[in-house]
């Protein structure tokens, strides 16, 4: 984000609203870090602008100044509109991808952070039986994350031999899927949040979530996992005695999904194959 000096008259109604307190006053104009600014636009989007002209507005402060009042702007606007969204080339376009909510990723066309989800399972069928769905969020407000993280976190899960989901933003970054090596011109740029998506064997979940444990000492922001299965036929689930084994304590916001998506064309048509017994009567 870039904010216009020429317009700013340093009223700092956009400091609380920015998601990574990068905004700062500084001799009477607001400031942004650029280096740890995430362009998510979230002041640019909350503050709506008076388009007051910035000339008039210093003047009327400093006259109310002189008689020991203030002029304080309705903290929901930009008196003057000084927030000057820039044009973003590559590899900084990548902030924006993933920390606006409002921007469509262009590898896999969904908004906010470019994924829904292994959640969505009932409906895409990404985890057959015996499958075990892995996330990994690194990254909230206030704190962020680069794409060098990224990288240690989807390395040491690529070891552990997970496969990582093809559609998902993360994984179009990479340059290679197999060691989960990020491409190097992305490395430094950094993001409000980025999920990488995995699946794995359910006998081979041990060694991923061990992975996904020492990894966390090794980055410097927070890291959140979260694990997804299809339930067993009766109705539990398939991986908890392992997470605990591994020493982690599963979440009560969990979610259940019925089942009351559309059917995968490959899952009915798999059924059409299937052979029907009937029953013969003499």
């Amino acid at each position: 984000m870039k904010i216009d000096q020429s317009k700013c008259v340093g009223c700092g109604n956009c400091m609380p609203v920015c998601s990574m307190g990068v905004i700062s006053v500084v001799n009477g104009r607001s400031q942004v870090n650029e280096e740890e600014c995430v362009e998510c636009n979230t002041c640019y989007r909350t503050l709506r602008n008076e388009g007051y002209n910035p000339t008039l507005v210093r003047t009327v402060r400093w006259l109310l100044k002189q008689f020991h009042l203030a002029y304080d702007p309705d903290p929901d606007v930009c008196p003057t509109g000084a927030l000057t969204p820039p044009k973003l080339e590559w590899p900084r376009s990548i902030r924006s991808d993933f920390s606006d909510p409002s921007v469509v990723h262009s590898t896999t066309g969904v908004t906010g952070r470019g994924t829904e989800e292994i959640k969505s399972n009932d409906v895409t069928g990404r985890l057959q039986p015996g499958m075990i769905g892995l996330v990994a969020e690194l990254g909230r407000p206030g704190i962020g994350a680069r794409f060098r993280e990224l990288e240690k976190v989807s390395m040491a899960l690529a070891a552990a031999g997970v496969i990582f989901e093809p559609n998902n933003p993360v994984t179009y970054l990479m340059a290679d899927t197999s060691t989960g090596k990020i491409r190097d011109d992305v490395l430094d740029e950094k993001v409000l949040s980025a999920i990488i998506e995995c699946r794995i064997e359910e006998s081979s979940l041990t060694p991923a979530l061990e992975a996904l444990r020492r990894v966390a000492g090794e980055i410097d922001t927070v890291i959140s996992a979260g694990v997804s299965a299809r339930c067993n036929p009766d109705g539990s689930v398939p991986y908890k005695e392992t997470v605990k084994q591994c020493g982690f304590t599963l979440s009560l916001n969990t979610k259940t999904n019925l089942g009351l998506g559309r059917p995968r064309f490959e899952e009915r048509q798999q059924r059409e194959r299937e052979p029907v017994l009937e029953e013969v009567r003499p």
